[in-house]
Parts: C-alpha cells; sequence; structure tokens
C-alpha cells in the first residue's frame, strides 16, 4: 500500500531546502532589485487626466416646436428630432473627431530625444529635428515611417528610416538638411531653430497617417456615460504627459463640438432655405387666393355674403313696401278715373284723399271748386242761367283734363308697379343664389386664410432660424475642462522596489519546484522519506576526496561517518549468527550501489569481522575496477566450471584488513540461467560458514531481473537511490518490491546528499 502523505508542511525540511540554495535567492533578489532600481530611474510616472461633457438635449429647439397657440403641428418630423446620449457617446468616440484631433494637434509626428543615458523623452515642441513631407501626404500613408537620427554639433548626421521594421533608407554623415526619396515619397530632415549648438542629437521622428493616429488615440483614450440616468460622458487619457493629455482631450471635445454647431447650423441653413423657398411660393399662392376672392366678388357683384344677404333682405321690405303703396295708388287712381269718367258724376265733387300726386290733386282741388261755385249758383240761379252755362262748360272742360291726369297718374303707377315687381323678382333671386354663394365665398376665404396662416407661421420661424443661426450652441456643456490628477497612477517607486523583492524572494522557490518537476528526481531525504512506505537503512553524503574505498580507521569524514551509522542500522536489522548475506541493489546504473556496497563492507571489517564481498553484477561488473584489483578468476567461471576452488576465487583487499573480494569475473553469454545455478547456492553455504557478513554488488533491479533470482540466497537487500539522479518512478519501484516481498527486508541507502557538518567530525 502506498505510503499516504503527510497533510502538514515540513517548514525546517522546506527552509533546510532553501537554504541549501542561498546562491539562487541571492542572484534573484540582485537581478530582481537591479531591475527595479533601473525600471524605477526609466520609468517616467503616468498620470490619469479626466474631463467630463454634459450632452445639452434639444427638447426646446425652436425648429421642432410649434410657437404660441397650439396652431400647427410639430416640425420635428420635418427638420430632425433629438439624440440621445448614446447616439452622442458614439458620435464624441468616432473615428472623425478623433482624426480632425489628431491633424489640428500634430498628434501624427512623435519626436522622441535622447537625453542622458537611458532616458528618452517625448518633447511635443522645441524639438531639435523635424521631418518635412509633402502636402497631403499624411491623409493617404498606411504605414508608419520611423526616422532614427544620429546627429553632432556640426549638424553631421547618421539617418535610417525604417517602414514595416525594414530599412528603407541608411546613410551615413549626411549634412543636414537633407533630403531623402524614398518609395513612399519625398522626406527632408531638417535642423529646427532648437537644435543645440555644441551638443550631439540622438532622436527618433515617428511619423503616421492620420487614419493611423487616429487609431492609436482611439485606444488611449477611454470613455464612458457616468450612468444611465445621467447625461454626461466622461472622458480619460492615462499618459507620463498630463499637459499634452490635457490638451487632447480638451481639442477633442472642441472637435466635437464644432461638429455640433455645424450640424446645427447646417439644418438651420437647410431650415432658412426650405422656409424663404416656401414664403416665396406662398407670396404667389396668397396673392392668387385674394386676387380670386376680389374676381369672385365683382363677378356676383358683393362686397361680403353676410353684407349682401342684410342688403337684399333689407331692400325686399322697401320694394314690397313700395309695391302695396303703388299698387293701392294706382287702385286708387283708377277708381278716380272711373268716377270723373262717370256721366252721373259729372257735377259732383271728385274724392282726392288718397291720391298722392300733388299736380292732380291741384287739378281735384281747382275742379272740386268750380263745382262747389257751380253748387252754390244752380241753388239761386233760374235754369239756363248764362253765368250757370259757363261754369258748366268750364267744370266739363276740366273734367276732360282731370280724366287725363288722372289716367296718366294711373299709367305712372302701373308702370311703377311692373317695376317694383321686377325688383322684387331680382331681389328674391338674388336672396335665393345667397347659400350658394356662401359656402364658395367661404371655401375660397379658407383657402386664403390658411395661406396666410401659413405664411405667418413661417415667417415666424424665419426669424427664430436668423436667431439660432446668430446665437448656435454646442451640444457638450463641459462639466469639467481636462484635468490631471496630483498622483500619478500605478504603483509608486517603493512599491515597485517591493515587489521586485518578492519577485526575487519568490523565483527561486518557484524554479525550484518547476526544476523538480521537470527533472522528476528525488532531492533530499526528507522527500524519500515522503514518497515511500520503505524503511531508511541511512544517507551516504557526498564525498569530495575522489576515493572509491572512503571508509578506514583513519578516517572521519561526513561521509565515513555515514557508512559507520549506516553499518549501525544493518546490524539492527540482520539477526545474528544465521543472518549474514546483504544484497546491495539500484533501480539504474550510477545510482552508486557498487560505491555503498565497498564501503559498508569495508565498514563493517572495521569491527573485527570477516567480511566478504561478492561482485555478482555479472553483466556489468565494476567491482575490480573500484577497488583496483585484477584477480584472475571471478564468480562467473567459478559457477561455470568445476576446476576452480574457492581459494583461487577469493581475494583479499589490500588496504582494509579482514575484507575478502570475489569478483564478477567475465559477462558470460547466459548471465540470468548461470546465478540460477546450484553451485551459487553451494558457494554461499560454503561462504557462510567462513564469514560473518557477505556483502553482493548485485545488478539493477530496473533493468534486469538477476538480484530477484539472488533473492533465495539474501537475508537482508538495501536499494540505493541517488539524490538528483533517482527518478520518482525508480522510487515507485522501490515500494512495489517492498509491498510484494520480493526482497527480503528491503531497506533504501540515499546516496549523494549534501555533506554536513553535524557529524562532530567535520567535512573532507
Amino acid at each position: 500500500m502506498a505510503k499516504k502523505k503527510s497533510e502538514f508542511i515540513d517548514i525546517k525540511s522546506v527552509f533546510e531546502d532553501y537554504l541549501s540554495h542561498w546562491p539562487w535567492f541571492l542572484i534573484s533578489l540582485i537581478f530582481f532589485l537591479g531591475i527595479g532600481v533601473l525600471y524605477v530611474k526609466v520609468k517616467k510616472p503616468v498620470y490619469a487626466v479626466r474631463a467630463n461633457v454634459l450632452i445639452a438635449q434639444e427638447e426646446n429647439n425652436p425648429l421642432n416646436s410649434m410657437g404660441s397657440g397650439g396652431q400647427m403641428a410639430t416640425l420635428g418630423a420635418l427638420f430632425g428630432a433629438k439624440g440621445s446620449v448614446d447616439d452622442e457617446y458614439y458620435v464624441l468616440s468616432s473615428h472623425s473627431i478623433f482624426r480632425k484631433a489628431v491633424k489640428e494637434l500634430d498628434l501624427n509626428r512623435r519626436h522622441f530625444v535622447r537625453k542622458g543615458f537611458l532616458n528618452t523623452v517625448q518633447e511635443f515642441k522645441d524639438y531639435p529635428v523635424e521631418v518635412e513631407v509633402s502636402a497631403g501626404m499624411f491623409d493617404t500613408l498606411k504605414t508608419a515611417i520611423t526616422f532614427k537620427i544620429k546627429a553632432d554639433a556640426d549638424k553631421k548626421a547618421t539617418v535610417t528610416i525604417l517602414a514595416k521594421n525594414e530599412k528603407i533608407v541608411n546613410k551615413e554623415k549626411v549634412s543636414l538638411p537633407h533630403t531623402f526619396s524614398t518609395d513612399y515619397g519625398n522626406f527632408a530632415v531638417v535642423p529646427t531653430d532648437a537644435y543645440p549648438a555644441d551638443e550631439n542629437v540622438r532622436t527618433n521622428i515617428v511619423l503616421m497617417g492620420y487614419h493611423h493616429a487616429a487609431e492609436d488615440l482611439a485606444q488611449d483614450l477611454s470613455m464612458s456615460i457616468a450612468s444611465k440616468r445621467a447625461n454626461v460622458i466622461s472622458m480619460g487619457i492615462n499618459t507620463p504627459y498630463p499637459e499634452n493629455g490635457e490638451m487632447i482631450l480638451d481639442e477633442v471635445v472642441r472637435q466635437y463640438n464644432a461638429r455640433g454647431i455645424q450640424e446645427k447650423n447646417l439644418q438651420a441653413e437647410k431650415t432658412r432655405d426650405f422656409l424663404n423657398e416656401r414664403i416665396a411660393l406662398l407670396v404667389g399662392d396668397l396673392d392668387s387666393a385674394e386676387r380670386d376672392i376680389e374676381k369672385y366678388k365683382q363677378e356676383h357683384g358683393i362686397i361680403g355674403v353676410d353684407v349682401e344677404a342684410q342688403y337684399q333682405t333689407q331692400k325686399r321690405a322697401v320694394i314690397e313696401e313700395n309695391l302695396i303703396q303703388t299698387e293701392v295708388q294706382a287702385e286708387v287712381l283708377k277708381m278716380t278715373a272711373d268716377f270723373v269718367k262717370n256721366p252721373d258724376n259729372a257735377y259732383d265733387l271728385i274724392p282726392a284723399a288718397s291720391v298722392e300726386n300733388e299736380g292732380l290733386q291741384k287739378a281735384i282741388q281747382s275742379y272740386n271748386e268750380l263745382v262747389l261755385r257751380r253748387m252754390q249758383l244752380a241753388s239761386n240761379a233760374k235754369q239756363g242761367n248764362r253765368a250757370l252755362k259757363q261754369l258748366d262748360d268750364q267744370i266739363n272742360a276740366m273734367r276732360e283734363n282731370v280724366h287725363a291726369t288722372v289716367m296718366r297718374a294711373y299709367d305712372t303707377s302701373i308702370s311703377a308697379v311692373r317695376d317694383l315687381r321686377s325688383q322684387l323678382g331680382t331681389t328674391m333671386g338674388r336672396l335665393g343664389n345667397v347659400p350658394a354663394q356662401e359656402r364658395e365665398f367661404i371655401d375660397k376665404e379658407r383657402q386664403r386664410r390658411v395661406k396666410q396662416e401659413i405664411y405667418l407661421f413661417l415667417l415666424q420661424r424665419q426669424e427664430e432660424t436668423a436667431i439660432m443661426l446668430a446665437n448656435s450652441t454646442p451640444k457638450g456643456l463641459i462639466v469639467d475642462e481636462a484635468f490631471t490628477y496630483n498622483k500619478p497612477i500605478g504603483i509608486g517607486k517603493l512599491g515597485i522596489l517591493v515587489i521586485c523583492l518578492l519577485l526575487g524572494l519568490c523565483c527561486p522557490p518557484v524554479a525550484l519546484y518547476l526544476r523538480k518537476i521537470i527533472r522528476n528526481r528525488v532531492d533530499t531525504r526528507q522527500e524519500v522519506e515522503n514518497i515511500t512506505d520503505v524503511p531508511i537503512l541511512g544517507e551516504i553524503s557526498t564525498s569530495r576526496s575522489g576515493k572509491n574505498l572512503v571508509v578506514d580507521a583513519a578516517e572521519t569524514s561526513s561521509t565515513a561517518e555515514l557508512f559507520r551509522l549506516m553499518r549501525s542500522n544493518l546490524l539492527f536489522i540482520l539477526t545474528p549468527p544465521h543472518e549474514k548475506v546483504v544484497l546491495v541493489t539500484s533501480a539504474s546504473p550510477g545510482d552508486g550501489k557498487s560505491f555503498v556496497a565497498v564501503n559498508l563492507a569495508a565498514s563493517l571489517a572495521l569491527l573485527d569481522k570477516k567480511v566478504l564481498l561478492v561482485g555478482m553484477d555479472i553483466r556489468k561488473p565494476r567491482l575490480a575496477e573500484y577497488l583496483g584489483i585484477a584477480p584472475r578468476f571471478g564468480l562467473t567461471q567459478y559457477v561455470a566450471g568445476t576446476d576452480i576452488t574457492l581459494d583461487k576465487l577469493i581475494v583479499r583487499e589490500p588496504n582494509m584488513p579482514n575484507l575478502d573480494v570475489i569478483v564478477a569475473g567475465p559477462v558470460p553469454p547466459n548471465p540470468g540461467e548461470l546465478l540460477t545455478s546450484p553451485r551459487v547456492d553451494d558457494l554461499f553455504a560454503e561462504l557462510r560458514k567462513h564469514y560473518d557478513y557477505i556483502i553482493v554488488d548485485t545488478a539493477p533491479v530496473g533493468r534486469v531481473s538477476d538480484t530477484f533470482t539472488l533473492n533465495r540466497i539474501c537475508d537482508a537487500a538495501i536499494f540505493v537511490c541517488r539524490v538528483g539522479h533517482t527518478s520518482l518512478t525508480d522510487m515507485h519501484l522501490a515500494d512495489e518490491i517492498y509491498e510484494q516481498k520480493r526482497l527480503n527486508k528491503l531497506s533504501i541507502a540515499v546516496n549523494g546528499t549534501p555533506a554536513r557538518r553535524t557529524y562532530g567530525y567535520g567535512e573532507k
């Protein structure tokens, strides 16, 4: 079963690991703090520049209102309606506004001047060198062109021109001013009045088209609507040159307002033209309508329909009254004529009370006077009286005259009756035509009044439009002109240095962790203990002596002491007197198993015990090379043949008393089968009789299975892992062997740990 990892972090172990890599931390701190100091010196502080614009609404625009009296519907649909804040936001942030601002402020030209070591500033005026171009080039230029200029006090310059990151011109020692001809056009590099007299000049000049510069400005400049209920647009730009930032924001607002005024004036001008055109047309239409009414009155002989109706009504009453009187008078005259004509009334008085004719009344009065005289005379005169006869003759003559006068008056009355009746008929006809005339007249009058109302309305709007043109106001009311916050944005110098310090401290642990993941190797004994269940027999520090045999009676190095400590732990594992054989193996070559086997055997020999070191890594034998010996016979020869005795096989280690050695011998063609030979069992049975401890150097278990076949002859096994060499996968192999009990009493020896001064003997 795999070892359960602890949920707690061993702070001491981590600290010790980091402490062992203290040069990494020192280098990292120096590196990051150096970068921080350099950054603080070179980096210019960035300031926040802000401006706020209130978008004025146009609800009270006189062009969109009706005017007094509510006599006409709004002309908003005709002359345009108000825009929303969202619409104005897009107008304010439009490419055309930015392009005009760029053109006005010359933002498509950028001058970077070197002033001191690693100190380059952008100059907006008083720059030493300028590049002049042909008219209209910035309208069509599609790419940025960079001029790198190095000039001396004599105005001798080296000029490099780049476009699309490629050199298109590179000339040295040219005298300024100088004109360069390129595929993009001609450029004249000229010194300005600010060119220093006794200093060298290092400057970079970047030229861009207006469209390109407007795109860059759109990326640098931010805009937002303050809130859904507000009509304020907030503008901002973060720049190390706050004065230039304020100038940019103010110019953008100015261009926006200029555009708004232009649009308003354009609208008002179109409205004015429309009104002038309509007024001119309405003048003709109104004149035509008035002439039509005049002609209608003339044709019908009226002043007005109402007046005409009243007049004809009064006229009819008068005519009717006159007609009645005239008819009565005619009838009276007829009766008078009949009275005078009648012979029976020859000498009677003629009634004349109802006769209105003055002449006739006088004639009747004269006649009646004669009749009265006759009546007086006849009452006293005798018949045949001459005076009476003369009166009779006078009366008869006068009667004829009266009759003729009455008849003439009668004829006149009859003629007057006919005239009055004709007039009455005419008047009645005129009154009968009044409704139709009234309808026609009202229709014509209505058309005239409509044209007159429109005419008066447009005259009013004409004046209002003239006032608007004279008093155009911008849409954007500046709430806050561009201003700069006092403190720069971002992290301050101290904050940058603190961050660099933290980076310097954090980078090595991260690097160590990544190194560990990438390398996939064990690095410490503590790590070995954390990832495996196999007991740790001991650890071996790296020896700097250069010797393979580091253990002897006089050796006091940390490596020798660790072998002695491992020896003590091994003696606790083995149960005397029968357990003597210990296999030493590893996962792969290079882990140091032969080194451990040799020195562990030497350490046991120092206890005045008889120890035998057997080399059984018969595929790649290294034991003889380690010890610097060259025996005649080896183990493979002994197992394969029968003519070699044990005495010929065993050799003594010359530098270590009580330590004998059996080397592996020549590499056989069948190493796996050779180690399973019964002669191996017989050999170790014999060796157990003569030695106190037998250390066997075997093949790596991660490569071949030879070591597992030897488990039958061993009492304990040591798995050697090497710090910085053995992989985590190999450690899992050790766990597998331990769990499956494929090797007896398996334990681990950690090889290659750092040498320490904690053993009381110091380091060699």
